[in-house]
This record gives structure tokens, C-alpha cells and sequence, in this order.
């Protein structure tokens, strides 16, 4: 089932120029326009590099060099808002790259303007988008592109704790809040719904299907995490901005906002016991810091740097960005992932004043991970090295460094199930291919298969984002969002459990875009997501900003479809997180 490979080797030479193979641009052939309609990459069809929000930073023009394309101050403007708006999120803001290729000065200038305006019309088989082809960039765009590529990258302001604190506000106070729960809502089956798009969330009744509340949060929304106590939701878009929604007040609604930064993607509480609902720790990607906050009220307490040297080489990297956060159940700690060091700092919030951090070196390029079933083990990928690390949150330790058998893992949180060989296996679905990789978590009781790939799963292909299951589940489910077939994009995969001793388990494909009503767009489906009973899947059917998207809900006894939530306020819905489900890390 691997239909998605073949369609983007024909690019493989224009790659091949800008990441430093042996082809020439008279080697160089245009794909054939088959390929093109296979490949089919936009803007809005990439998760990542798609809504970054650096884009209206007024930044300073580094100054013109010799032999270097010179750009307009308009040009200038025009370039930086194209790159930060669709670049950065995998080149980096510095271009030192992470899931995307490095694009420094001295790799762009030995190329060429010709050669970097080919990489940009036609993309790679690496999954750079097509952004000429597809439409997005007209060729002036393209050329302005290239030229402003060979120019040094402008650097962005820095964001200390003046300018935290100036954001920073408390809308209700703690004193003036609810002192128990003045709603009928049941909290922990309340679904918090990713509007991308149009910065706000949606709380979706577990049971009812209705939406109880759409609440204005932070440009381009990237997660929900929930306190210990399932009282606070915390949501933090890609400007970095966080706001604090009180679930106990009549409406639910903020209570207090702050921004860390201009550019983040990872909140997360406290949650070891005596700690609960106590600090809250946010993330940036700029500057490359996280901020520690009180957990009621998101005052600002400590800022901590993230710039620093690469694990392996030695070699100080700028631009660390911090990826996940997530939070021990064993120890009053935060495990901050850094992205482009490679390293995991267990960050001790027993004394803020006198922070201890432990640090781990894991792998460069570090993304998104969740722990294993016992809540001891957190599996992170590095997904540029197509490694999963493993660190004992109990022992503060790397216990392993995995090859996952595929092209760029992006696990989410993951899956955990239990397994008819191997016992309790974590899953990761990758986005470069169609590989799905179990690897065993359970070093007690199945030793000889712990932190090892036990089994790959042929799914439909890649661009896969995440996997989904639950304790209660017979069942395996894998996306392919970013999939360029429409078919593939708008399904999802499902293995029975019971099957995967079989020599070549297959799945069932679930229609889900179809079930949802909807006849226009990609209709790209998106994170599936359990109710608290863990007998529903929801999935998102995530299209443009101006079509009609749907949340579709699946029976996961009977694999038919429950229900679909159409309402003209869900925009762009992608991330779904059930309250109870997030709080108490079960996935």
C-alpha cells in the first residue's frame, strides 16, 4: 500500500541540488503533470509549516552583502511574512532547520538563485511542499523567495520576563471564583476542540453532542492540556499566548491569560502528588525558553533558556526550540523536550527559586510523545532520525534509543495497547511512509521485547499524524492526514488487536469523510479522540477556512457511525482533547 512514494521520486534530482547531491540543473527534469496531481501539496495541506505566527514581527533588516540578491525594504516585509508564515515552522526562524533542511547563508549561496527557485516550485520527497506548482507562490513570489533565502536570516526580539509580565492578566481573580462547581456539566466528558484557524476552542458535551461554549483563545490553537483536578483548562495557540478557562463557573470561560513568548506549541501542569494544580510550565519556539507560571493564575515566576549545545557534536545551536512538555506522576518534575539540541531536561519544581534541572541526552530533533501505560516510561520521537527515545521518569534516565523502521514518526501521544504476543506496546505512525511501529514497554514482565520494534504494520500510507486506542478498545486506529491522496486523507485505518498475530494483519477503512456529509474539500481527517467511557472515537474532518468541516463520531464496538456535529462555528477543527482521557494521560 505504499501509493504515495512512487508519485514523489520524480523530484528527487531537484532535491538533490539543494541538499547537496550530485545533480546538476541540466539533469534536473520538471515532474510530469500526473505527478503533480498525486503529489497535490499546498499550504493548507501542511500541519506543520502552515499558520506560523512570526509573520507580523517587525524585525531589522540585516544589511546587504556583496554578490547577495538586495531586497526592498517592501520585499523585505513581503519575504519575511511568506517565510514565517509558512517556512519556519520547519526551517526554524534562524533556518538551522529541525524536520526541515538547514537554509543558512552558506548552504543557499553555493547553490544558487536557480536552484533554490526550483526547490521552492516543486518541493522534495521529503515533503517540502510544491509551493509553485500547487499555486500557493507565483513565480515573482518564488524569485523574491530565493533571493531572500540567500540573504542573512533578520533575528527577532527577545522576550524577557518585562515583557511576559506586561501580558500577562488575571481576569477573575482566585478570591472571586467559584467555590464549587456551579453547573451540571459533566467536566470529564467535555471535549476541548481545536479551531485552528480561527483561534478558539469549542467545548463539545460528551454525551449530548452539543457545543456548550466557543471561547476566543490565541492565533492558530495547538493544544488543550487540562490541571490535575480536571477543573482548568489551559489552551496555547502558536503565538504563545495561554488562556486558563474555569470549568466551574456557570458558563465556562477565561479566567486568566498570558504569552510567553511569540511563537510556541507545548503547555502543560503539575500533576505528583502535593503538587496538583500548583505551577504551570508553557514552552516557546521564540525565543527558545520555557516560562514557569503559578497554576491558578499564570503569573510569570521563572524563565529558563533553552540555547545551548547539540548533545552530539558539541556545536552551540541558537535556536533550541522547546517541542513537548510533559508531566511525572513519579516525581515533581517537568520533562522539557528540546528540539534541535536533542536533549530532555527533567525540570525539578519542588524549589523554584533554586531550580534543579537533570539533563538527558536523547536525540536531535525531538516532536511530540506520550508515556507508556504504566505512566513510567515517556517515548518521544526524534522524528528527523526516525529514532523514538525512551526516559525512566522514576530513575530520571535514557533507557533506549530506538530505530522506529520508518520515515519520520509522529506519534502525537501515542497508543498503548495490550498486545496478543508482545504484551503492553506502544505505538507511533510515521509521517514519511507507511509504517506503524510497536515497540514493547514492559521490561518487568516481558523482558526480551522491551524497547524493541516488535512488529510493523503495513497501513494506507504516509502522512500519517496520529494513532489511537484506549484501555477498554479492541481496536488500533491510524490516520493519514497529510496523506496527498484525497481518499486516503479523508479515511482512516483500523486493526482489530486480536488480529496483529496474524503474519500480515490487515485493516478496515473507515470512510470518515464521507460519513460526514461533506462534498467539498480534501476533507482531511484528523486525531481521533475517546469519550471518558472509551466506547466512542471522535474525529476531526478538518478543511479550509471557508469550507464546511465536521466532527464525526464512530461506535468503536461496531466501527459504524454514531453521530456527526456540523455547526457553521466549527473552523477548521483539528486536536480534540476529552478532559478525563488528557488529565489522566491515558492514550
Amino acid at each position: 500500500m505504499r501509493r504515495n512514494k512512487t508519485a514523489l521520486l520524480t523530484r528527487t534530482a531537484l532535491a538533490a541540488i539543494l541538499l547537496g547531491g550530485s545533480f546538476s540543473i541540466a539533469q534536473a527534469k520538471s515532474p510530469a503533470p500526473a505527478d503533480l496531481k498525486k503529489h497535490g501539496t499546498t499550504a493548507s495541506d501542511k500541519y506543520e509549516p502552515s499558520l506560523d505566527v512570526m509573520q507580523d514581527q517587525k524585525l531589522k533588516q540585516p544589511g546587504s552583502e556583496p554578490g547577495v540578491p538586495t531586497l526592498t525594504k517592501a520585499e523585505f516585509e513581503k519575504a519575511n511574512k511568506i517565510f514565517f508564515q509558512r517556512c519556519a515552522g520547519c526551517h526554524g526562524v534562524l533556518r538551522k532547520g529541525a524536520t526541515g533542511k538547514a537554509l543558512t547563508t552558506d548552504i543557499t549561496r553555493e547553490r544558487g538563485l536557480q536552484s533554490l527557485e526550483d526547490f521552492i516550485t516543486f518541493g522534495s520527497p521529503a515533503g517540502m511542499p510544491n509551493w509553485g506548482t500547487s499555486g500557493d507562490l507565483s513565480k515573482a513570489d518564488i524569485n523574491l523567495m530565493a533571493r531572500y533565502l540567500m540573504n542573512e536570516p533578520p533575528v527577532p526580539p527577545e522576550f524577557g520576563m518585562a515583557e511576559v509580565r506586561k501580558s500577562w492578566k488575571v481576569i477573575i481573580p482566585v478570591d472571586k471564583r467559584p467555590k464549587k462547581k456551579l453547573n451540571k456539566i459533566d467536566i470529564d466528558n467535555i471535549f476541548s476542540v481545536t479551531l485552528r484557524d480561527s483561534g478558539e476552542i469549542a467545548l463539545i458535551d460528551g454525551k449530548s453532542k452539543k457545543i456548550l461554549q466557543i471561547i476566543k483563545t490565541g492565533y492558530a490553537v495547538h493544544i488543550t492540556r487540562i490541571s490535575s483536578s480536571g477543573r482548568y483548562l489551559f489552551v496555547i495557540g502558536r503565538d504563545a499566548k495561554i488562556v486558563m478557562i474555569d470549568l466551574w463557573m456557570k458558563v465556562p470561560g477565561p479566567v486568566a491569560e498570558i504569552k510567553i513568548g511569540a511563537e510556541a506549541r507545548s503547555v502543560e501542569t503539575s500533576k505528583y502528588k502535593g503538587y496538583e494544580d500548583k505551577y504551570a510550565i508553557a514552552g516557546a519556539y521564540w525565543p527558545p525558553q520555557f516560562v514557569i507560571m503559578d497554576g491558578k493564575t499564570l503569573e510569570p515566576i521563572k524563565i529558563v533558556s533553552t540555547r545551548g549545545m547539540t548533545y552530539d557534536t558539541q556545536e552551540y545551536h541558537p535556536e533550541p526550540r522547546v517541542a513537548s512538555i510533559l508531566a511525572s506522576h513519579y516525581k515533581p518534575e517537568f520533562l522539557v523536550t528540546v528540539k534541535e539540541t536533542g536533549h530532555v531536561l527533567m525540570v525539578d519544581y519542588s524549589d523554584i527559586k533554586n531550580l534543579k534541572i537533570t539533563d538527558l541526552e536523547a536525540e536531535r530533533f525531538l516532536h511530540d510523545g506520550g508515556l507508556d501505560s504504566t505512566g513510567r516510561y515517556f517515548l518521544v520521537a526524534a522524528n528527523a532520525r526516525n529514532k523514538v527515545a525512551v526516559i525512566d521518569t522514576k530513575k530520571d534516565k535514557l533507557v533506549a534509543l530506538i530505530d522506529t523502521k520508518g520515515t519520520k514518526p509522529h506519534p502525537g501521544r501515542g497508543a498503548n495497547i495490550i498486545h496478543p504476543k508482545y504484551g503492553p506496546v506502544w505505538i507511533t505512525s510515521h509521517l514519511g511512509d507507511d509504517v506503524i511501529s510497536l515497540i514493547g514497554t514492559d521490561p518487568k514482565n516481558h523482558k526480551k521485547y522491551a524497547w524493541k520494534v516488535v512488529q510493523t504494520l503495513e497501513g494506507q500510507g504516509g502522512g500519517a499524524l496520529f494513532v489511537k486506542s484506549h484501555p477498554k478498545s479492541k481496536h488500533l486506529y491510524v490516520d493519514t492526514t497529510l496523506n496527498p491522496d484525497a481518499e486516503l486523507a479523508s479515511s482512516v485505518a483500523v486493526f482489530k488487536i486480536k488480529d496483529l498475530t496474524q503474519k500480515e494483519p490487515k485493516y478496515k477503512v473507515l470512510p470518515i469523510g464521507d460519513w460526514s456529509g461533506i462534498t467539498e474539500g480534501v476533507r482531511r481527517v484528523v486525531q481521533g479522540e475517546y469519550n471518558k467511557k472509551g466506547d466512542e472515537v471522535w474525529f476531526s474532518v478538518w478543511n479550509g477556512k471557508s469550507q464546511e468541516s465536521a466532527i464525526v463520531v464512530v461506535d468503536d464496538k461496531t466501527l459504524k457511525l454514531k453521530h456527526v456535529i456540523k455547526d457553521k462555528r466549527l473552523i477548521t477543527p483539528t486536536g480534540k482533547f476529552n478532559v478525563y482521557n488528557t488529565r489522566k494521560d491515558i492514550y
